[in-house]
């Protein structure tokens, strides 16, 4: 289907912390094609920046890109998967090493370091997954502490 622009951000609060992911993949022309929110969980910001990376190649690979153009503002994900960077931590060894194999699946492929403000869309979708996911512990739990057949049921009385 040609060229696809991936825009990726990931997001921590706390690093690590409640963590999300944002993608936006265009076409050629910068048409929006799709979108990604998504919350992660409690995850470190890098962990974060290469999770949107597999999400967004997986969506094109699914869309039969043969092109693609990965955006994100993380200068070390861009400089490792670039060659200029070694991957030290163990937790993003796993991840670099599937995106390298992913990479396989495409015949062009290139790595832009963009700056933030370039990248807005992606980080707003990152934050959102963030915001939805801690509005929703705010809405309040119910616990039940004592009751007649639970009781029963763990003591047989």
């Amino acid at each position: 289907m040609g060229r696809f622009h991936i825009y990726i951000d990931g997001a921590a609060r706390g690093n690590p912390g409640p963590a999300g992911i944002g993608i936006v993949i265009t076409d050629e022309k910068g048409k929006i094609i799709h979108t990604i929110s998504k919350y992660l969980g409690q995850t470190t910001n890098n962990i974060a920046e290469y999770t949107a990376l597999i999400f967004g190649m997986e969506e094109v690979r699914n869309k039969k890109a043969k092109d693609i153009i990965i955006n994100t503002d993380s200068q070390l994900l861009a400089r490792q998967l670039g060659g200029e960077y070694k991957v030290k931590s163990s937790s993003l060894k796993d991840l670099y090493n599937k995106v390298n194999t992913m990479l396989k699946s495409f015949d062009e492929v290139r790595v832009n370091q963009i700056g933030r403000e370039q990248n807005k869309h992606a980080d707003k979708l990152a934050n959102k997954a963030i915001d939805n996911s801690v509005k929703g512990k705010k809405r309040g739990t119910s616990y039940i502490l004592k009751s007649k057949s639970n009781i029963e049921e763990l003591f047989g009385h």
